[in-house]
């Protein structure tokens, strides 16, 4: 099978983008291991996910983003962003698009372009659903994050932290990002 595909990277993340309009990977569990393998940064091309960029009735494309596991993820805003500066390249958009993703609509607008750089702003859904833990808060802002207040982030092993709070009995089934604000 030959995918033709591009890399794309925002604000440290960085995914693998693929024109989808023919229909070149279909989401089903076989699919599941290719794209964790494509994703792999030892025996793969290496990325933190797979996007396809599908064809949509109703918006000007579908954003279908899937995990460094091969699992569909939610929304990924960093992903999306870079979802609309590969749609533009590929000649699909102009300077402002609307396409869909797992949590709905999304607007956004090329603000400028550059060499090899491309200024997205993405149109985020609303945050709705928000819960407090002690002093920390669970929001879903069209994929799940824990925020934790903290002093002195600097100082502390957010990847050691983080994993704990991933990884605990509260968030291990469906997980969260976890981001740490002083």
């Amino acid at each position: 099978m030959i995918i033709r595909f591009s890399k794309y990277h925002g604000t440290g993340n960085d995914f693998i983008m693929v024109d989808n309009r023919s229909s070149v990977l279909r989401n089903s569990e076989n699919s599941i291991d290719l794209i964790a393998h494509l994703c792999h940064r030892k025996f793969g091309i290496g990325a933190d996910g797979l996007i396809l960029v599908n064809t949509c009735h109703s918006a000007d494309f579908e954003m279908v983003f899937f995990n460094s596991d091969g699992r569909e993820g939610s929304m990924c805003g960093n992903g999306g962003r870079c979802c609309v500066a590969f749609a533009n390249s590929i000649g699909l958009i102009k300077d402002k698009t609307f396409f869909k993703t797992i949590d709905g609509l999304h607007e956004a607008i090329i603000l400028k372009k550059e060499i090899n750089t491309t200024y997205v702003s993405l149109r985020m859904q609303d945050v709705k659903d928000i819960k407090k833990y002690n002093e920390n808060f669970s929001i879903n802002t069209g994929s799940p994050h824990y925020v934790c207040f903290t002093e002195n982030v600097a100082k502390l092993d957010v990847c050691k932290k983080g994993r704990e709070i991933r990884y605990s009995s509260i968030f291990e089934k469906e997980g969260v990002n976890v981001d740490f604000a002083e």
